[in-house]
């Protein structure tokens, strides 16, 4: 077991009240140029009727002090998850990931926390797949009103996530990848997911079809920023119970962080080391939230770096 905590102190922290920024509200969300969404169910999703009923758009806007001044879509009221495969821009390692943009579960971050994210995958050899997972009310969140965590009739997000990699899996021929280097990569809301189906193995649905029988558990998994995890201030959620079959995993957080503070990295951190996961840890001292893979003036910014090592030196990617 390995595990690295790197501590920097260099940057600025985000502004105060950034989160917020003026948005127009359009239709639903679209892949990029050339790529096709893909139903994630071959019929009605599970538990639908807890669908609130609205209908999917996005809103996008521009805050010039967040987000390296750049455009941010978040789409909401997903009832009809899918996933985008973005094919490897340079040689193939034959490997997958599936980004899971955050969002609190009440929308999803789908440019900052998903296709951007699979740009920089494939320019590394991997097959990027985007999982437009079901929000609001499908997992673990905050009530506003009392701050205390909320937790859905059923997990319709972890529902969506487990059969995304089962679905990967059982289209492995067809997007020329292994089926045995299937990674997850979460961001916030989407960390929280990460964790979930790195240790929640028993399928939460009943089957549909022949891929519901493969394997839900991912090879790797990157969870940045994750939220939901840390119970008053100190201890891991119940329900997420790292054991010694859970996946090498990488984590990064900020201690500046206003909305999921870093003791949700560090529970989880300690859980998966007891359990003798190959893990690491990056702690930086500013950087603050969602901030992606744009540039926050934060001593987090080129993180990637760090997760390039890492991919680099898995023994499964070395095969």
């Amino acid at each position: 077991m390995r595990m690295l905590v790197t501590l920097l102190a260099a940057g600025l922290a985000l502004p105060a009240g950034a989160s917020a920024y003026p948005a127009t509200r359009l239709g639903p969300w679209l892949p990029p140029a050339g790529l096709m969404q893909q139903p994630l169910w071959p019929g009605r999703p599970p538990n639908h009727e807890d669908d609130a009923g609205a209908t999917e758009h996005r809103e996008t806007g521009i805050n010039p002090k967040r987000f390296a001044g750049l455009p941010v879509t978040g789409v909401y009221d997903v009832s009809w998850p899918t996933l985008t495969v973005f094919p490897p821009k340079s040689r193939s390692n034959r490997a997958s990931v599936l980004v899971f943009p955050g969002g609190g579960f009440q929308q999803l971050a789908i440019d900052l926390e998903g296709t951007e994210a699979c740009d920089w995958l494939v320019t590394r050899g991997f097959t990027c797949v985007l999982v437009k997972y079901r929000v609001p009310n499908s997992d673990h969140h905050g009530d506003p009103v009392t701050h205390r965590g909320v937790e859905p009739r059923h997990p319709r997000a972890l529902q969506d996530a487990q059969r995304a990699i089962r679905l990967v899996r059982a289209r492995a021929t067809a997007l020329g990848i292994d089926p045995d280097r299937v990674g997850v990569m979460g961001f916030s809301a989407g960390g929280y997911l990460v964790a979930e189906l790195s240790t929640i193995t028993a399928r939460t649905y009943p089957p549909v079809d022949a891929a519901d029988r493969l394997s839900s558990r991912p090879d790797f998994a990157v969870a940045l920023y994750p939220g939901h995890l840390c119970r008053d201030g100190r201890s891991l959620v119940a329900k997420i119970r790292p054991t010694r079959t859970t996946p090498p995993t990488f984590l990064i957080h900020n201690r500046d962080d206003p909305t999921d503070p870093v003791c949700n990295s560090i529970v989880y951190t300690r859980a998966l080391a007891k359990a003798g996961v190959p893990l690491e840890l990056h702690l930086f001292a500013t950087g603050g939230h969602a901030f992606g893979l744009r540039p926050s003036g934060g001593a987090s910014d080129g993180w990637t770096r760090l997760l390039a090592d890492w991919l680099e030196r898995l023994p499964l990617l070395r095969k």
